[in-house]
């Protein structure tokens, strides 16, 4: 029976195919696509102020009022710090890559891979705690700051309207902080392996034309490896836009879109405007990886 069944499916290898992606299939329409297709429909929903219920007759007012400055404001918030996270990430990244990718050797690659890696084996919530200890004004931080004898110059730094807060705990400079060192993982890894694609034959090229090393990094290393830098932002962009936890234990009165999302749905039970308020992030999204595709990011995958 196995021999016969084994020999059906051998002789029709679209059959086989077909039974080896059915369960992935199903359960990528069922529970994703179809729990996305769930927060749409309730998007255009309502709720009925005075009964406190949702009223599910099709309607755009949940979506007009995402118009309301407060709800703009939320959004310019997020992505605005989501592009701040971006950029500082593949500043810090870019040079950590290119030397792992050019100069380190074998056992340094792989310590470097290992001490990249290492923070992602561990539990998110921990490293973000962890740095709320860190970052708190009795913190490590503001300790060490007293012993060197900066710490004033930390008390004047936590009273500029930029940071608002009484301390980097609870302040968007502790927000930016925290995104910026939990995602690097992610910014470093596509860019290093856009830098490992790189031929060396390009390169010694342009050095026997005459290219000074710093001609060959600008017109050479860099158009080629700037797909990775996109890569990685796919990354870093959209983790930042979706997040809840960072700004919740970090940020002051100021939401973001993952927290207007928890207190819309979770305290004031208006799951409509929760599922409008998502949909802006997907949207954010969806043009940001069609302008990833035009620039080669998917090849740096």
């Amino acid at each position: 029976m196995l021999n016969r069944l084994s020999t059906y499916l051998y002789l029709r290898p679209r059959l086989t195919l077909a039974l080896l992606l059915l369960p992935p299939l199903i359960w990528f329409v069922v529970v994703y696509i179809g729990s996305l297709a769930s927060l749409l429909l309730n998007s255009f929903f309502y709720l009925n102020s005075f009964t406190g219920q949702v009223v599910h007759k099709f309607t755009l007012g949940t979506y007009a009022e995402l118009l309301e400055p407060a709800n703009l404001s939320i959004f310019w918030r997020t992505t605005i710090m989501a592009a701040l996270v971006t950029f500082a990430d593949a500043i810090i990244a870019f040079p950590l890559s290119y030397y792992i990718a050019r100069f380190a050797s074998k056992r340094m690659k792989t310590f470097l891979y290992l001490a990249v890696t290492l923070p992602l084996w561990s539990s998110y919530l921990i490293r973000v705690y962890s740095w709320n200890l860190i970052l708190t004004k009795e913190g490590i931080l503001s300790w060490f700051l007293q012993i060197i004898r900066l710490d004033g110059v930390l008390n004047w730094f936590l009273n500029l309207p930029v940071v608002g807060g009484p301390s980097l705990a609870v302040s968007a400079t502790g927000i930016f902080i925290v995104f910026a060192y939990i995602w690097l993982p992610y910014m470093i890894l596509p860019i290093e392996t856009a830098l490992e694609r790189v031929p060396k034959s390009l390169v010694e090229a342009s050095s026997d034309l005459g290219a000074s090393p710093n001609q060959t990094f600008r017109n050479v290393i860099l158009p080629l490896a700037f797909p990775g830098v996109v890569a990685g932002s796919i990354f870093t962009f959209s983790l930042t836009l979706g997040d809840f936890i960072v700004p919740t234990l970090f940020g002051n009165s100021s939401y973001f879109i993952g927290t207007a999302v928890l207190s819309y749905q979770g305290t004031s039970g208006d799951i409509p405007l929760a599922a409008a308020f998502t949909m802006g992030p997907i949207a954010i999204m969806i043009v940001y990886l069609l302008i990833a595709r035009r620039l080669g990011a998917f090849d740096a995958l």
